[in-house]
C-alpha cells in the first residue's frame, strides 16, 4: 500500500508496507463535524494503511460552565454517557474493541446526524445496541460501572494536555491536529488525497492554523447538512473562543 505523505516527517514514525499508522481520533458522539471526519477517514484508512485507534472527548466538560455540574457528577450526560457506553465496548481484546467503538460510533453518528434521532437517550443508546447485535443492558453496566467514568475522562485529559480544544482532533505520532472541518466527507481516492494533505501538515511543527472563510452560502450548505442533527439535539451548541 502507498506510505502516508507524513512518514518520516518529525514526530511522525514511518510506517512499513504490512504496519499500519496508528492514528488516534478524538470523538464525541454529539459533534457534528467529528462525524464527518469520522467518515472521511474511514475512507482514508484503507487506501492509505491506517489504522485508527478510537478515543473519547467530552464537550460537555470542555464546554462547562464554571459552577456547574461535571459530566460525570451527573446521573446521565448525553455525550459522556454515550463515551462510557463506548469506553466499556472498548474493553474487549484488540482489535475487537477498537472495532466494536467503530460501529457503535458509525450507528450512533448515522442515527443522530443523518437521521435525526435523538440517540443521546438511554433508549436510543439502547437502540443503537441492538442494532450492532448487542445487548441493549451494555447501556445499564456502562452506567453502573464508576471505571467508565475514568477511561474517558483518562481520554479527555490525555489531548487536553496536548493542546486539545475540541472535535474532531487527530494524533498523528506524537502530532495533535484539529480537524479537517469539512462537510460532507470525501470519499475514495479524494479522501485519500485529503489524508496526504492532513499528514503533510506534520512536516511543518510550527503551522498552527490555516482557515477557509465561510461566506453566506458556505453557512447554508453547513446548515442544510446538519438539519438532522439541529433537529435532534437537545442541547445549545457552544463555540468557545481559542488562542
Amino acid at each position: 500500500m502507498t506510505e502516508p505523505t507524513a512518514a518520516g516527517a518529525p514526530g511522525v514514525p514511518a510506517a512499513r508496507d504490512d504496519a499500519p499508522l496508528e492514528v488516534d481520533f478524538y470523538f464525541d458522539v454529539m459533534c457534528p463535524w467529528a462525524y464527518q471526519t469520522s467518515k472521511w477517514i474511514r475512507e482514508a484508512a484503507p487506501r492509505r494503511n491506517l489504522a485508527v485507534r478510537w478515543r473519547f472527548f467530552s464537550l460537555e466538560e470542555v464546554n462547562r460552565q464554571e459552577g456547574k455540574k461535571h459530566p460525570w457528577e451527573r446521573e446521565w450526560s448525553y455525550g459522556w454517557s454515550m463515551l462510557r457506553v463506548a469506553a466499556l465496548l472498548r474493553r474487549r481484546p484488540d482489535p475487537l474493541g477498537h472495532a466494536a467503538v467503530d460501529r457503535f460510533y458509525q450507528i450512533t453518528g448515522r442515527l443522530l446526524h443523518e437521521e435525526g434521532v435523538k440517540v443521546h437517550t438511554r433508549d436510543g443508546v439502547a437502540a443503537a445496541l441492538e442494532e450492532m447485535g448487542e445487548e441493549p443492558a451494555v447501556v445499564d453496566r456502562a452506567v453502573a460501572d464508576p471505571t467508565t467514568h475514568e477511561d474517558v475522562r483518562r481520554d479527555h485529559q490525555r489531548v487536553i494536555d496536548l493542546g486539545g480544544y475540541g472535535v474532531p482532533t487527530l494524533v498523528i505520532g506524537s502530532t495533535p491536529l484539529f480537524g479537517p472541518v469539512v462537510t460532507p466527507a470525501p470519499v475514495g481516492e479524494e479522501a485519500a488525497q485529503l489524508w496526504d494533505l492532513v499528514a503533510g501538515w506534520t512536516r511543518f511543527p510550527h503551522l498552527y492554523e490555516l482557515r477557509r472563510p465561510k461566506t453566506a452560502a458556505d453557512w447554508e450548505h453547513i446548515q442544510s447538512s446538519f438539519t438532522p442533527y439541529l433537529h435532534a439535539r437537545d442541547w445549545q451548541t457552544v463555540q468557545n473562543p481559542v488562542a
